[in-house]
């Protein structure tokens, strides 16, 4: 069998350098892909796409509020907008292809500011009542729990109603996206953690990390093999 070559986007180190976590290649190797890191280029996203089986948007810094239509906020962190171009680009080629998506935490962000929703700058100032979304210790640390809807395409991947999650992120969606629907929330305080578009192949976004948990027991390895599956031609 073919093995899918799947495109995982990478994000800015320190100057002149880009950055991509082990942990997201061998999440999709385990999976049955090959791996191919996308740094922000001067090319058309179709162009790239066409080579593609796949994508994944990574996790990283802020999203450039400009892009849907806010202010920025006292807290918004350090933001690349080349970055932020390039993969709006290829979230909607792919949504337009009905390339198989996958968006990790920023990513999930990208994805939903590209369906035309908006962003939270700022979850512990601008959501009254949430809890803590940033968390302390290893980056496999469960933080908080996430349930699941019932009929979710992601509920039915994990094959559980609530799970525990990671979590790294101060921002979160505010205003859905279209297309979109929220398949997962923290029931503590109701931040929106996974959303996902149905009518396409495979389209989900969770804002947890789960390619942190890769080869230890108990992780989310079927999400990344379920994108895989659907990759496969």
């Amino acid at each position: 069998m073919t093995r899918p070559l799947v495109g995982i986007t990478v994000g800015q180190g320190r100057p002149g350098f880009q950055v991509l976590r082990d942990d997201y290649v061998r999440s999709l190797e385990r999976a049955g892909a090959i791996p191919v890191a996308l740094a922000p280029v001067a090319a058309e996203a179709g162009e790239l796409l066409d080579r593609l089986d796949g994508l994944v948007l990574s996790g990283g810094g802020d999203l450039d509020p400009a892009l849907y239509g806010r202010a920025a906020h006292p807290k918004l962190g350090r933001v690349d907008r080349r970055r932020d171009d390039f993969e709006l680009a290829l979230a909607r080629a792919a949504l337009a292809r009905d390339l198989p998506l996958l968006a990790i935490c920023r990513g999930l962000q990208v994805l939903n500011v590209a369906t035309g929703g908006t962003l939270l700058q700022d979850i512990p100032s601008e959501w009254e009542g949430a809890g803590g979304h940033d968390a302390p210790g290893p980056r496999w640390t469960r933080s908080h729990d996430v349930f699941l809807q019932p009929h979710s395409c992601l509920r039915a991947i994990l094959g559980r109603d609530t799970v525990a999650v990671n979590s790294f992120h101060h921002q979160a969606v505010d205003a859905l996206g279209s297309g979109l629907e929220v398949s997962g929330r923290c029931p503590a305080d109701g931040v929106i953690e996974a959303v996902e578009d149905r009518s396409r192949r495979f389209a989900i976004g969770v804002q947890w990390h789960p390619e942190s948990f890769c080869g230890r027991r108990d992780s989310f390895q079927s999400l990344f093999d379920a994108h895989a599956r659907a990759c496969r031609p």
